[in-house]
């Protein structure tokens, strides 16, 4: 049988990649998304895992990297105003990638801090722009680097995953014919 935190991991990784796979739908409000609730879920699981991971000899750099996601997601579903998202997801994220500087262990931390940097930058830009896209493949690249020299293979495979979903949007994006007037 699986050990509990393995377990929780790959319970919150599969949840958050039926979200990340389930369909966009315009609602009314965040909160009435399957998909959000899909990715909101997910990341509490997620960040659970990572704090099991922590106390049990993992990277605390996990649990900063499933703050950020926490906290954007507490945003999203609160579907408050864009511009006070900006700001508070910057300053938390800053605020993470200098105390990651700070615990520097060794270069795989630059894995780490260049990965948030890009997850950041995903959460902060605008729904369905291609930067946004784009942030969010490198930071879920840079992280998998990092997941697998730290062998953290429940991060490395669910931040493969999301790299692949954003890459798609990525290209999907890229190749949408341009509406001239």
């Amino acid at each position: 049988m699986p050990n509990l935190p393995f377990l929780t991991g790959l319970i919150g990784s599969f949840i958050l990649v039926t979200g990340a796979a389930w369909p966009d739908k315009i609602v009314p409000h965040p909160t009435k998304s399957i998909k959000n609730w899909l990715l909101t879920i997910g990341t509490v699981f997620m960040f659970t895992y990572a704090v099991m991971g922590y106390l049990t000899g993992g990277a605390i750099f996990f649990i900063f990297l499933q703050s950020l996601v926490i906290l954007a997601s507490i945003l999203m579903m609160a579907n408050t105003n864009d511009t006070l998202d900006l700001i508070i997801l910057s300053s938390i994220s800053l605020a993470l990638i200098l105390t990651s500087l700070f615990l520097f262990e060794d270069h795989s931390t630059i894995f780490f801090i260049l990965g948030l940097t890009g997850v950041a930058l995903g959460y902060t830009m605008e729904m369905g722009s291609i930067r946004r896209q784009i942030a969010l493949t490198a930071g879920s690249i840079l992280i998998a680097i990092f997941s697998y020299l730290t062998s953290d293979w429940i991060f490395f495979w669910l931040n493969i995953f999301f790299a692949i979903f954003a890459g798609y949007y990525t290209t999907k994006g890229l190749l949408k014919p341009k509406n001239h007037a």
